[in-house]
């Protein structure tokens, strides 16, 4: 082959892999990976209403601009029973969440994002006690620090079960005992949270709480897609 041929073949090859296509088989984008068509931003929640989001190099990237102020960026559309696919790659000295059924004002079961805090990967309530905490303690075993890291979050049943795997391996799986919405909703939308925060120092780390965001950093997700699951699906 002439190398004028190889070149457009290499940089071809290059791009494909850079762009990290990697959602499953049977499951439907929910992120265009150009805007947030199909997504909005919350203003009714108590994190804050002006987040710093933008899609950047195919990703959606929250950051806090002005410091401090957070958010939460929800899809437009509502899911009951589903298996959610995404990547993310965070920064340190972040606090943010993976919300799923969660309603406009942010009230959701919650997937933590915090590297720094140790927390990432654990399932928490976001406005509302969970019945049934879950910990990621294996996480540290699969996790690629300061890299892009695979999430699946699978949630059924109107009193729901909820599993996660993170990078293929399955952290935890958690069925509660009662459904935690104080309304006892069956469904709501998936959001990217960026936890407010007016707390960092640079020097001590995160001795301020679990809450600090270090100026400019990010949190940052490509390949969103979510797979509609049956009713009835008990497995």
């Amino acid at each position: 082959m002439q190398l004028k041929k190889i070149i457009p073949l290499l940089l071809f090859t290059f791009i494909y892999t850079v762009a990290g296509a990697q959602i499953p088989e049977g499951y439907e984008p929910i992120f265009n990976g150009k805007n947030l068509n199909g997504w909005h931003i919350s203003r009714t929640t108590h994190q804050g209403t002006t987040p710093d989001v933008r899609v950047e190099g195919g990703a959606i990237v929250l950051r806090q601009n002005p410091y401090g102020q957070g958010g939460v960026l929800l899809s437009d559309k509502k899911y009951k029973n589903f298996d959610l696919y995404l990547e993310a790659k965070i920064d340190s000295f972040t606090n943010g969440g993976i919300f799923i059924r969660s309603s406009e004002s942010g009230i959701a079961y919650q997937i933590e994002l915090d590297d720094a805090a140790g927390s990432t990967g654990n399932l928490y309530g976001e406005r509302m006690p969970v019945s049934e905490v879950a910990l990621a303690k294996n996480r540290n075993k699969v996790w690629k620090p300061g890299e892009w890291n695979s999430f699946r979050i699978r949630m059924v049943g109107e009193v729901p079960r909820v599993t996660l795997w993170i990078n293929g391996v399955q952290m935890w799986d958690v069925q509660q005992p009662e459904n935690d919405f104080p309304t006892g909703a069956t469904e709501g939308m998936v959001g990217l949270q960026s936890h407010w925060t007016a707390l960092y120092s640079p020097n001590a780390g995160d001795c301020c709480g679990l809450n600090s965001w270090a100026p400019g950093a990010a949190h940052r997700f490509r390949n969103i897609a979510i797979k509609e699951l049956d009713d009835d699906l008990k497995e």
